[in-house]
């Protein structure tokens, strides 16, 4: 790929875009990377210019384009962010900066330096959505090439992208992103799975080619003959969504239905409404396996109908059937609708599509450790999502596994807080009822309803687990404060450590820098609350004490006296 090919593909759908910043962009990244190579020994030029052609493909801006360019300038090269303000201009050198990784830090373990490197991109995302998509492009490139890594190494970025970069391709929208990046990863996940199925795809694939022609010839008969204007297609199913339902599920290959699967385009809504009736007129639906996301769009703004019926043959097959408009958002997701393009700047819907984040930015602050923050993560923004109502018909969508807490602190914080009782379809449940598809669920208050502490074991999202401990953490200061320095007492004495010794003032100082607290008493609150265990605290005193201490002193653990003087921390050890 040349910068010629790339140039070629922008003027194809944007003919005003700025060429000669994507040429100084691409000059100023070949002559920063001179001698550099990827280990498939190409110039390293070749994976930004890569990385562009993806956004490209999306219809990005020039800006996007020359950032996409320059993304790994800072990170990889002696170029500084300040030459490439000056040289790109603000716009271009804060994308550059939004995806550089914190490489020059040190961390405790890769859990905890993907989790901080996972926060900047979040922080800079909420600036400026380009950060992630240019991050996502860039990951793509590097799943396509990751035959040339060592073993080991291809199998962590792959598990990453199928964790973390997927789910945020389908967050987005951007399916042709993410189904790629899902099947990228299998092969170097499951190489034995992925080429069985590679292998039985592709033997069935002539019979299913012909038996897809025969459907798609009927339904264009009968389209004709009502007058509806349609481009019916193809889908081919992709290997990562068939793994899931093979190994997941525990599904045969036999009965996946939707392994064929047609397309149908069509100019308005009203359209999509009369293709899925002259559909179940001609064959009939499966129950159960009609959904309306055209009347109620996913989280991500993907809109269609989708229908299984039993085919011609008497063999099951999935329809999906939407709008050009629909299927430009399919596709290309957010960067269909992004607020950079001519007259979308500061549109409310484009904004409310991208809530998600903000929840990300409201709870990433009170999880100090690594590991809860990936986990909430996963769970949060890249599970399965469940659709609710409000007893007014508004739609409500929750992670699966959501219970009516995490409803009613989706509703309000307030309306969380005085939660004493739920209804689901107008009968009483359980707090702990896990809600379902369809459900129309109703909050019952009281005035004086007030949060327990066993309702952050009730629910699922970080978002009503925040809410609880903040409610805790304004309300319960002093009595928090206290827990915690209850608990950092018994887990020093549990491990037999001198406290006057682990927490000297310097030592301790540094633990609050990187755990990100202001005070000793935010730090003791937190442990009260629940932000941070004890153990975690003295697991980041411990290392700072490592880092002090010569080898030879490291060989003979300390021993805890009898009774030790109060530390700053006012701690008594017995």
């Amino acid at each position: 790929m040349t910068l010629e090919d790339l140039q070629r593909r922008v003027a194809q759908y944007n003919p005003r875009a700025d060429s000669d910043l994507i040429a100084a962009a691409y000059r100023f990244s070949r002559d920063a990377h001179l001698g550099q190579h990827r280990e498939s020994g190409e110039d390293y030029i070749e994976h930004p210019v890569a990385v562009a052609m993806i956004l490209a493909d999306l219809e990005l801006d020039d800006v996007t384009l020359a950032a996409a360019l320059l993304h790994d300038v800072v990170e990889d090269t002696r170029a500084t962010l300040e030459v490439v303000n000056t040289a790109f201009g603000a716009e271009v050198a804060q994308l550059v900066d939004g995806v550089t990784k914190l490489s020059r830090l040190e961390y405790r373990s890769r859990e905890e330096e993907q989790a901080e490197n996972l926060r900047k991109m979040f922080l800079a995302m909420a600036k400026d959505i380009r950060v992630l998509l240019i991050k996502l492009a860039d990951r793509l490139h590097n799943m396509r090439t990751l035959k040339h890594l060592p073993e080991e190494r291809k199998r962590s970025i792959a598990q990453e992208s199928l964790d973390i970069f997927a789910p945020l391709a389908h967050r987005l929208g951007i399916s042709r992103l993410q189904w790629e990046m899902e099947d990228l990863a299998l092969r170097y996940l499951e190489p034995k799975r992925y080429y069985e199925l590679v292998e039985l795809v592709a033997r069935k694939r002539a019979e299913r080619e012909e038996y897809a022609a025969e459907v798609i010839a009927a339904l264009k008969g009968k389209l004709g003959a009502a007058g509806i204007t349609a481009e019916i297609t193809g889908r081919p199913k992709h290997f990562y969504s068939i793994f899931r339902k093979m190994y997941v599920q525990g599904r045969e290959f036999d009965e996946i239905y939707d392994l064929v699967a047609i397309r149908v385009i069509v100019d308005t809504v009203r359209d999509c409404y009369a293709v899925l009736g002259i559909v179940h007129s001609l064959w009939k639906p499966l129950p159960g396996r009609f959904k309306d996301y055209v009347a109620m769009p996913k989280s991500n703004m993907y809109q269609s109908l989708h229908t299984t019926v039993i085919g011609p043959r008497g063999e099951p097959f999935e329809l999906q059937i939407r709008t050009w408009d629909m299927h430009r958002t399919a596709e290309h997701g957010i960067a269909a609708h992004w607020r950079y393009k001519e007259g979308t700047r500061g549109d409310v819907r484009f904004e409310q599509k991208l809530s998600w984040l903000r929840q990300v930015l409201e709870w990433q602050h009170d999880l100090k450790d690594a590991r809860e923050f990936m986990d909430s993560l996963k769970i949060d923004l890249f599970g399965d999502e469940v659709f609710v109502f409000t007893p007014k018909g508004d739609v409500v969508d929750l992670p699966t596994g959501a219970m009516p807490l995490d409803f009613a602190y989706h509703i309000h914080t307030d309306v969380g807080h005085r939660c004493v009782g739920a209804k689901v379809n107008g009968k009483i449940v359980p707090l702990d009822y896990k809600l379902v598809n369809g459900d129309i669920v109703e909050i019952l208050t009281s005035k004086t309803g007030s949060p327990s502490w066993d309702w952050l074991n009730l629910v699922t999202t970080s978002s009503a687990k925040g809410k609880i401990r903040a409610r805790f953490k304004k309300e319960r200061r002093e009595e928090n404060e206290a827990r915690g320095r209850e608990s950092l007492q018994r887990e020093l004495k549990r491990q037999n450590l001198d406290a006057a010794e682990l927490l000297k003032p310097d030592r301790l100082a540094e633990v609050l820098r990187r755990l990100n607290y202001v005070a000793e008493a935010d730090l003791l609150a937190a442990i009260g609350y629940g932000g941070l265990t004890a153990q975690q605290v003295v697991s980041r005193l411990k290392d700072e004490l490592r880092k002090e201490k010569k080898p030879e002193d490291l060989e003979h653990p300390v021993k805890t006296e009898k009774r030790l003087a109060p530390t700053s921390l006012g701690i008594n050890v017995e």
